[in-house]
């Protein structure tokens, strides 16, 4: 085969020219073209990055915020039921102090009312017993009740003996005044006579005496010199009375509960000598 040279050459030549034409004119503007995407397609994903940077700082940020507003909700939850806590015991205290404070009322009322019921059952049982007293007395021997008294209170001085008769010597001697004695109702002359007359034959000496009207002293005479006192009344059956009316009312107010049986008050007329 036989080669023709200048068709060969022409071609290389031909190929050289069409090389640099497309270098020249073709190929520059191509890889411009290439490198101007390769930028645009390196911008984009570089602001694609920085979108997506933004986007996951904004979901951070967005998370951080919604823990603190978690926190915030559950420490907010917290004091909202502490407060209510505190204000439901609060208000729970002023009921029971405001119902305590009623039932002291009403008890104090109670006590105030058995306190008025006690003393006018008292002070009409005192009457009734007098009048009884008196009249059955007088029924009797026409003797007053006020003459028995005289006569228990002279009798109890003629009794008494031993430290008791001793003190109240000692306490005639010291005494810088006449002895006192104070009854309830007004002694006639001859039951004065008859007690100073006592006091002297018990006593041994004339005794300086200062007869007194008392009306707190409840049907009973009493003797007072120098802190010592000699007395007869009839005040302990009343109180001995009382009590027994007050716990009657108590067994009547309680009446779940049984009531224990008491002793006996004794009978014996009352007397004392105290110091005051």
């Amino acid at each position: 085969m036989l080669f023709d040279w200048f068709t060969v050459s022409a071609q290389v030549v031909n190929f050289l020219i069409l090389v640099w034409l497309m270098k020249r004119f073709l190929y520059q503007r191509i890889l411009h073209a290439i490198d101007a995407r390769e930028k645009r397609i390196a911008t984009e994903l570089a602001d694609a990055d920085g979108k997506r940077a933004e986007a996951e700082k904004e979901r951070d940020e967005f998370q951080h915020k919604n823990e603190e507003f978690d926190q915030q909700r559950a420490v907010l939850l917290s004091k909202a039921r502490d407060e209510a806590q505190a204000e439901r015991q609060r208000l729970f205290d002023e009921a029971r102090q405001a119902a305590d404070a009623r039932r002291a009322k009403r008890q104090e009322a109670l006590k105030r009312e058995q306190q008025s019921l006690n003393d006018e059952i008292a002070r009409r049982t005192r009457q009734e017993v007098f009048a009884i007293a008196r009249k059955t007395l007088m029924d009797l021997g026409g003797t007053s009740l006020e003459e028995r008294i005289s006569e228990a209170f002279t009798r109890r001085l003629r009794e008494l003996d031993g430290e008791a008769k001793e003190d109240l010597v000692k306490a005639l001697k010291t005494s810088s005044g006449p002895a006192l004695v104070r009854s309830a109702f007004d002694l006639p002359a001859e039951q004065q006579n008859a007690i100073q007359q006592t006091l002297n034959e018990t006593f041994s000496s004339e005794i300086h005496v200062r007869f007194e009207t008392a009306p707190d002293v409840i049907s009973g005479i009493e003797l007072t010199a120098n802190g010592r006192k000699v007395a007869w009344s009839i005040a302990h059956y009343l109180a001995s009375l009382e009590k027994s009316v007050g716990e009657l009312l108590e067994v009547n107010d309680k009446p779940e509960e049984k009531a224990e049986p008491k002793p006996k008050s004794g009978t014996e007329p009352f007397a004392s000598e105290e110091a005051k």
